[in-house]
């Protein structure tokens, strides 16, 4: 049994591994021309290329490896959910959103170009991941890419992250309960960290059972990210961050820490931890890296 430092380095070189072979799928599929349009395609590649830990891809590549899915289509798929997680950075880091200066420790999108420009980019940065997942380098069967188009939809949509981003703003205005709270940060937050197992479970034409036991991972996982995210939000350094600490409370919006204070907010991240590792009991040791994720998210300071 590997020590917790052994385990902790582990996955840190797969997840590593994970990250430059996304990114150069990701540059590849990026346009970069010279065409009178290229300032849009500058902008969506610095919004996507500009550093991230790069969960989403890591969780999809991994629960498509469970069902030894064809890695180069695996990081097809996660590279198009990564285009849609940076289309919808991008967009909540514009003035109408968070008006946020930093992304990634460097200038967001719309400091780097402009607001409409960064509009845009989001907008090309959505449309091309559906893009990508119909095509057929990605699975050879049509179903497989209609189920990915479609479950993509839901959770993007108003569903999913963007029902949850009209919820964030709303809680600028309005006091929210717990229960609000943690609906807000599923949607938002958990509908497309779901996807992202789910979607290694459909490129693997995996059976109801599994993909119900990596979405129910994932959701838990998702909320997990979440409540620690607002900790770093309160307590991190924005060197390690990325990103300009503190924006939740100068918004006024309620968050798990602002609600349950962070002592009670660290607990329920670890008991969503331990509720998300028991979530993959049916894949047994092969989910191991899985479960040493679910750990890295309590101690990340990223």
């Amino acid at each position: 049994m590997p020590s917790p430092r052994e385990a902790s380095s582990s996955l840190q070189e797969k997840m590593d591994e994970a990250v430059a072979a996304v990114n150069t799928t990701m540059g590849r599929l990026l346009p970069d021309t010279d065409d009178p349009e290229s300032p849009l395609f500058q902008a969506m590649r610095y919004g996507v290329l500009s550093g991230g830990k790069r969960m989403r891809p890591f969780l999809l590549t991994q629960s498509a490896a469970l069902f030894y899915v064809d890695p180069s289509r695996a990081r097809r798929a996660a590279a198009a959910i990564e285009f849609v997680h940076c289309y919808s950075l991008i967009h909540d880091d514009l003035p109408a959103m968070d008006n946020a200066e930093l992304r990634r420790g460097q200038p967001t999108v719309h400091r780097a170009y402009d607001e409409a420009t960064a509009i845009l980019a989001g907008d090309g940065l959505l449309t091309f991941a559906f893009e990508v997942l119909s095509d057929h380098e990605t699975h050879e069967d049509p179903r497989v890419r209609c189920e990915l188009v479609t479950q993509l939809a839901r959770a993007a949509g108003p569903g999913g992250m963007v029902g949850g981003q009209m919820l964030d703003l709303i809680g600028e205005k309005q006091e929210f309960d717990l229960g609000t709270i943690s609906r807000l940060q599923r949607m938002k937050t958990g509908r497309l960290m779901a996807f992202s197992c789910e979607a290694g479970a459909i490129l693997g034409r995996a059976g109801e059972a599994q993909r119900r036991a990596l979405c129910n991972y994932a959701h838990d996982l998702g909320l997990a990210f979440q409540v620690t995210d607002d900790i770093l939000d309160v307590e991190g350094n924005p060197e390690d961050t990325g990103k300009d600490g503190g924006k939740d409370a100068r918004a006024g919006k309620a968050t798990f820490v602002s609600t349950m204070g962070k002592d009670q907010a660290r607990q329920r991240a670890e008991m969503l931890v331990e509720q998300a590792k028991r979530h993959l009991h049916i894949f047994e040791h092969r989910a191991d890296t899985l479960r040493e994720l679910a750990d890295y998210v309590l101690t990340r300071r990223t």
